[in-house]
């Protein structure tokens, strides 16, 4: 111990003597904690949760509908609504895509089958929130327009409506199986005049979803008026219920759920809640949330604060959904049956998110419910083949990158919860990297993925990277060393997407850098996010990206600038970055770790000032309370685990990141029986700054903590202060994530040269590794070392590696083009600048296009016709012109409405030669690429010109009409023949 620690640890031992408190006690709750949730928190805004009545993990989620469609409808529920639809049996909770909403029930007073969304009269009713109520297990609303209380409760797979009637007269339920979003096939089977059963088979996102139902009611009707069938459709699908009730007592609808079949619904049901009355339903739930809610108790004198805890805390039960019955039986990924009675099965596991905080949250507090998403995960390979990325209700919808599975089994793993196949997990989490779809193929033929190749290539690098790191940590842990090297050194790759001149994480377009390059702008090389949200995302190797950078020094200042640049951005909208402090967005899960990096340069006092600020600013009591999508518990765990003080940057590392308190106490009541009590001694937002901390009463030399202290149980404090303190700032107590086996070498780049050019371009090869020695051979020549640029003048093959000592980096090839120096052209309109497709040449350089626009490859224009002039150069015989356009009307990219050819000898007078109309706005799912040719039988011309007049605003059945969407034409090569 050096003299400068040694002066420390003797000064902070002095303070621990004077302020250590007598009499420690773990957090008492005052009240029972389901009264400060919260349920209305996240819907409005952009948050999309639904305030309705569910239980932990549950598969019924009985909730109000106010909204059908658009993006801030995903849950159904927006809190700026003024209409109730009605109260439907499945939601989704924080998702930025929809679905859901099944089986629609809405108590009324008169048949009607229209919903009203389209103005006219129908069974939709005004509400007022005033008259509206909601705690965990629980809602209620009055509809003013026609006078009816109605109330819901729930149990795992069931749930029960209570609805109070203004009189006996005119009783009406609407049973819609239409509500939402596309039926594939549904049935309304009346059983008895106090029961109905049938089924619904939709599309959404899960795209062959299966939803089978029972409703008991508590009172007979005397009649099922089904709506007439729609064309197409065999059998009606809305049905409405006249009850007898010369009493007007309050009718009870009884329902239970299943993916099974109706043999499993009524299982359920009968299971649940047949026998019992709403009151016990309702006390029932109740109970169950407020045992939840005490897996951590918290004290604190800000009402506002508890209530955004609990509320969090709430959110981050709701998913993932259990999708199985009280048979065990459910759907698998197969869409077969299957039963097991080992382990409860679940769906909805939104992972690009929830990896990061929500799993790791789960196995301090859910350690059972873990092992039980493991063993999920696990027959899920065995049913659909791989493990998923986003599942929904047995459907692999292939939505957001990585496979990040792999992460939560590891970290689960490394810290002691094997309670499965552990042999088969690591199969399934090496399977899952080495397929060849979402770019791997390119990822491990490269050490990256270029931008030609997949979209979204940067941050599908480096989320690939984080979890091969955790398939290496897995791998160490079991013995694997040849596993373990092949991940360790995948792990790694990221350093090959780094650029050294600008700092940033960027695409790799044939071996260059993808241009023009703006850190601000979102574009197709990164996911709902731009470079400045995903050049910071090396979780497992802080001290391999410290050292790219340069030091410790410049991290910090490129951390400082993130959150003080200019919280514009630019190139494609995106929804999603929201929640902004400079460039953080904090609205969106890539940069969740960011705040804690300063722990890692030693500045933990810059950590502590932006978690405090996240936590008081982005937090908030009321429906607009959460900076974005609430992502299925991702936004509310980072809440959780930061107000408690420590986050996990780095899952799998079993290591957590001490930031700063928000609570005088929090306890975490452990499933081992243990506690962890957690003390900040003179917390407020005055005092954020920590002055050290003592771990079961010794001082924590370190700014991080170790799972297993947490789950060996104690306790934890932190002794606060309005300034900042040397505690942290010392070498030996910075957490560090490192890799320091089978180190690999970065491959070189083109720092300079034109891929395509006219008479000559200089060629400059560069290299992010210092001291690293770049070879190169021109087409078929021999391998030299790289001194000086060089020059090119014809079509060539570059190829290139680096060596360092035995390091060897993978060889790769670019091909230049050298178009005819006679032929230019001349571009009237302007393009989109994430895609220019290489820029203004981009249209006459030989390179032909694919189907997937993503790749960059094709050149973008929105909501503006396309005017481009050729010069030939001189004089010639034209024969032909074609031109390429690019349909993908679910990316908002149609044909032209019409494209005209023009010919001119002097490039004034032009004189139209073709003109062809098409019909863009017919709806068509497919993926197309149309070539426009136009055989001109002989003609002398200098100049072509080429008008590509837009769609405009997208068509009235696009997803994008509401929101005033516009089109883009995406146009690729010019050839004249």
């Amino acid at each position: 111990m050096n003299l400068i620690r040694t002066t420390i640890v003797i000064a902070l031992t002095l303070l621990i003597s004077c302020n250590t408190s007598t009499s420690i006690t773990e957090a008492q709750k005052d009240q029972p904690l389901t009264h400060y949730v919260n349920t209305f928190i996240g819907t409005g805004g952009h948050g999309h949760t639904y305030p309705g009545a569910t239980l932990p993990f549950g598969m019924m989620q009985l909730s109000p509908d106010t909204r059908l469609d658009g993006w801030d409808g995903c849950s159904g529920y927006h809190y700026t609504d003024s209409y109730i639809y009605g109260f439907s049996h499945t939601h989704l909770s924080g998702t930025g895509i929809s679905d859901y909403g099944d089986v629609l029930l809405m108590p009324t007073n008169e048949i009607n089958f229209n919903n009203g969304a389209d103005g006219k009269k129908g069974y939709r009713a005004h509400f007022s929130h005033d008259n509206e109520f909601a705690e965990p297990g629980y809602y209620k609303v009055h509809l003013d327009s026609t006078n009816i209380n109605v109330e819901l409760t729930v149990a795992q797979r069931s749930g029960v409506h209570k609805y109070e009637f203004p009189s006996s007269e005119n009783q009406y339920v609407i049973l819609d199986l239409e509500h939402r979003d596309k039926v594939l096939d549904a049935k309304i089977e009346m059983i008895s005049d106090t029961e109905i059963v049938g089924y619904r088979h939709s599309e959404a996102w899960a795209k062959d979803q299966r939803l089978y139902f029972i409703i008991k009611t508590s009172h007979s009707f005397n009649d099922v008026l089904q709506s007439p069938s729609e064309t197409g459709m065999p059998g009606a699908r809305r049905s409405a219920l006249k009850f007898i009730n010369p009493n007007n007592e309050p009718v009870y609808i009884k329902v239970g759920i299943s993916a099974v079949d109706l043999d499993g619904a009524r299982k359920n049901l009968e299971a649940e809640v047949l026998n019992k009355d709403f009151e016990t339903v309702k006390k029932e739930a109740q109970q169950t949330w407020e045992s939840q809610l005490e897996k951590i108790v918290i004290e604190g004198d800000d009402l506002d604060k508890k209530t955004n805890f609990y509320s969090a805390l709430y959110h981050t039960m709701l998913a993932p959904q259990l999708y199985q019955d009280v048979d065990g039986r459910y759907r698998g990924m197969d869409l077969e049956i299957h039963k097991t009675n080992d382990f409860n099965y679940y769906s909805v596991f939104s992972l690009w998110d929830t990896y990061r905080a929500a799993h790791p949250l789960y196995t301090i507090i859910e350690q059972d419910r873990t092992n039980d998403f493991i063993k999920t995960f696990l027959a899920k390979y065995d049913e659909g083949g791989i493990m998923p990325m986003w599942d929904l209700a047995g459907n692999y919808t292939d939505c957001m990158i990585g496979y990040h599975a792999v992460p939560v089994i590891a970290d689960a793993y490394l810290k002691g919860l094997r309670d499965y196949d552990t042999e088969k997990a690591f199969e399934a989490m090496k399977y899952s990297a080495t397929r060849d779809k979402f770019g791997l193929e390119a990822y491990k033929k490269y050490g990256f993925i270029p931008v030609d190749e997949e979209s979204e290539s940067v941050s599908k690098t480096l989320e690939y990277a984080y979890d091969d790191w955790t398939i290496a940590q897995m791998a160490k842990a079991m013995g694997k060393t040849d596993d373990y090297k092949t991940y360790i050194q995948r792990a790694q790759y990221y350093k090959n997407v780094f650029d050294p001149e600008t700092n940033f994480m960027r695409g790799r377009f044939r071996n260059t850098w993808f241009t023009p390059f703006d850190p601000y702008e979102v574009n197709f090389n990164y996911t709902e996010a731009n470079a400045w949200q995903y050049s910071f995302y090396v979780p497992q190797d802080i001290s391999g990206f410290i050292e790219l950078l340069g030091g410790k020094e410049q991290l910090e200042a490129q951390l400082d600038e993130l959150f003080s640049a200019k919280t514009e951005i630019s190139g494609r909208h995106q929804s999603d970055i929201t929640g902004l402090i400079g460039q953080y967005a904090h609205g969106n899960e890539p940069s969740h770790h960011m705040a804690y990096l300063y722990n890692f340069v030693n500045k933990p006092h810059k950590t502590q000032e932006k978690v405090h600020q996240i936590l008081t600013e982005l937090y908030h009591n009321d429906p607009d309370g959460v900076s974005g999508n609430e992502d299925c518990g991702q936004m509310s765990a980072w809440y959780v685990l930061s107000s408690m003080g420590f986050y996990s940057v780095t899952p799998g590392s079993n290591e957590y990141i001490i930031g700063t308190p928000l609570f005088d106490k929090a306890t975490i009541s452990l499933e081992s029986g243990k506690k962890f009590s957690i003390i900040a001694h003179n917390v407020s937002d005055k005092n954020k700054y920590v002055g050290y901390v003592l771990l079961n009463g010794e001082l924590l030399d370190r700014s991080y903590i170790y799972h297993n202290e947490i789950m060996q149980g104690g306790t934890m404090e932190y002794f606060m202060t309005d300034s900042i303190s040397r505690w942290g700032r010392e070498k030996w107590q910075m957490p560090k994530t490192e890799i320091k086996d089978h180190i690999i070498l970065p491959s070189p780049f083109i720092a300079k040269g034109d891929i395509t050019f006219r008479d000559s371009t200089e060629i400059v090869l560069s290299t992010s590794e210092v001291d690293a020695k770049i070879y190169y051979a021109l087409d078929d020549n021999d391998f030299k070392l790289y001194k000086n640029p060089f020059t090119i003048s014809e079509d060539t093959k570059v190829k290139l590696y680096s060596e360092k000592g035995d390091l060897k980096s993978p060889e790769l090839t670019t091909t230049f083009f050298k178009i005819d120096p006679n032929l230019s052209i001349t571009l009237k309109s302007d393009y989109a600048n994430q895609y220019s497709a290489g820029g203004n040449d981009a249209l006459i350089d030989g390179i032909r296009s694919t189907k997937n626009y993503r790749t960059g490859s094709w050149q973008g224009y929105e909501d503006t016709d396309m005017i481009a002039i050729v010069d030939l150069g001189s004089e010639k015989w034209i024969e032909s012109i074609t031109t390429a356009f690019l349909q993908d009307q679910g990316a908002w990219i149609f044909f032209p409405t019409e494209v005209e050819y023009l010919v001119s000898k002097d490039g004034k007078q032009f004189k139209s030669v073709a003109k062809t109309k098409l019909n863009p706005s017919e709806k068509n799912s497919d993926i197309e690429i149309e070539d426009l040719q136009y055989h001109l039988k002989g003609e002398n011309a200098r100049y072509v010109k080429v008008i590509a007049k837009k769609l405009g605003k997208v068509p009235k059945w696009h997803v994008g009409y509401l929101m005033d969407g516009r089109s883009w034409i995406f146009v690729d090569e010019i050839s004249i023949k």
